[in-house]
């Protein structure tokens, strides 16, 4: 027998009958809910993409790709090492950093501060979205100014322009306590919706933090480098920690951020799954549309049995049917999620036009936009695991229908 009929007639039965509607309304279910499935799960999976790139930018304006420090806490060879690290393929900065702990004062109050050191004529890029350039400039060697966290500054009720006091533990050589105080101006405060960053942190020039830290002329505790691509960072710390040897210790974004890098991947992957399983309800519906239609074509499946057709070819019909209700509801799917992910802040824009309100207010969020990132790898997969429950859920009633007994089935009629 000619193998298009098997598909021929299967894509007939797809048409509705008149006495049995309740078939191709289950089948219609059926292939809305995959569509929906299948753009939810591009939309959100796409928005999730955005926020973690968002976030990763928020969290490495900051933070460095990888560091490299002294095994006893400072170098003294940091400009000849920094040439070094520049020559490295995929590193686009290396510049040195001093990073320390002390106590912030102002008044009655204080709060305990990470001070970071760093030069602003060295470029640091990552801190280019971050900080005003200008602001950032005026931290000049002996200035005696700081730009810190806006969290920070509001625990200790400071803004631009004021002044609060470091104070630095140190011990005197007899073993008493013997604190060190410097008053510092505030040159400016910034946001970048880390509580890491904006609760604790605060900028010196690295000449005034070194002083600060009672760090010798020319030492450093190590070296900020920058990538071209941030996700090389793990294997790039690996080859210069083999490179470099074990005088010194190398580190990357990926293990000093573990926590938030492991949960938003976690929760990335817990998302997935979560919307795939309204994919895989909507798939499975194709079960109960098929066994109704093997149900309601028992006679029509004995007559084709009668006249020689196979069972792998009555099998064929129905895997035909429900495939391209898998099929049809994943493309719909596909170009609604494809249009909706790349539009989505256009039309969340429109919808803040139409109700006359925002959805994302800048005095509560730290962002005023749904970023998105459409990844083909991700809308192949999806489209992909789509049409394998389509046809998986085929299966079944196919096999029944195969299983039909010609005699049995037309005992009656």
């Amino acid at each position: 027998m000619y193998q298009p009929l098997a598909a021929f007639i299967g894509l007939r039965y797809l048409l509705p009958r008149r006495r049995n509607l309740y078939v191709s309304f289950i089948s219609a279910i059926s292939l809305i809910g995959i569509a929906l499935g299948v753009t939810s799960l591009i939309v959100v999976l796409s928005v999730m993409n955005g926020f973690g790139n968002e976030l990763r930018a928020r969290l490495l304006s900051l933070t460095a790709h990888v560091t490299v420090s002294g095994r006893e806490g400072y170098l003294d060879d940091s400009a000849q090492l920094a040439g070094q690290l520049r020559e490295v393929p995929g590193v686009s900065e290396a510049v040195a950093y001093v990073d320390g702990q002390g106590l912030l004062i102002n008044g009655l109050n204080l709060s305990g501060v990470r001070l970071r050191g760093l030069d602003p004529s060295a470029g640091l890029s990552t801190l280019s979205g971050a900080l005003d350039p200008t602001v950032l400039a005026t931290l000049e060697p002996g200035a005696n100014r700081m730009i810190m966290g806006a969290e920070l500054a509001r625990s200790l009720l400071v803004m631009r322009g004021d002044a609060a006091t470091i104070m630095i533990p140190r011990a005197t050589p007899q073993g008493r306590l013997s604190p060190l105080l410097r008053r510092f101006d505030i040159a400016g405060v910034f946001e970048v919706g880390i509580a890491e960053h904006d609760t604790s942190t605060a900028l010196l020039h690295i000449d005034d933090a070194a002083a600060l830290l009672g760090l010798q002329s020319g030492q450093v505790n190590g070296i900020r480098v920058t990538l071209d691509d941030i996700f090389a960072a793990p294997r790039v710390a690996r080859q210069l920690q083999q490179t470099l040897g074990d005088d010194y210790v190398v580190g990357d974004w990926t293990r000093e951020q573990a926590s938030i890098y492991r949960a938003t991947r976690i929760e990335k992957a817990m998302m997935f799954v979560i919307l795939l399983l309204i994919v895989a309800v909507a798939a499975f519906n194709i079960v109960a549309s098929l066994v109704m239609a093997v149900a309601d074509r028992r006679t029509d499946i004995a007559i084709l049995r009668t006249i020689g057709m196979r069972p792998a070819e009555v099998m064929r019909i129905f895997v035909v049917q429900g495939s391209v209700i898998g099929i049809v509801g994943t493309i719909a799917g596909l170009i609604g999620g494809v249009m909706l992910a790349l539009n989505i802040e256009s039309m969340l824009g429109w919808v803040e036009t139409l109700t006359g309100s925002s959805l994302l207010p800048r005095d509560v969020y730290y962002i005023t936009s749904v970023p998105s990132e459409l990844r083909i790898g991700e809308v192949a997969a999806i489209v992909g695991a789509a049409l394998v429950l389509s046809v998986i859920a085929t299966l079944y009633p196919a096999r029944r229908a195969a299983a039909t007994h010609p005699a049995e089935a037309l005992r009656y009629e």
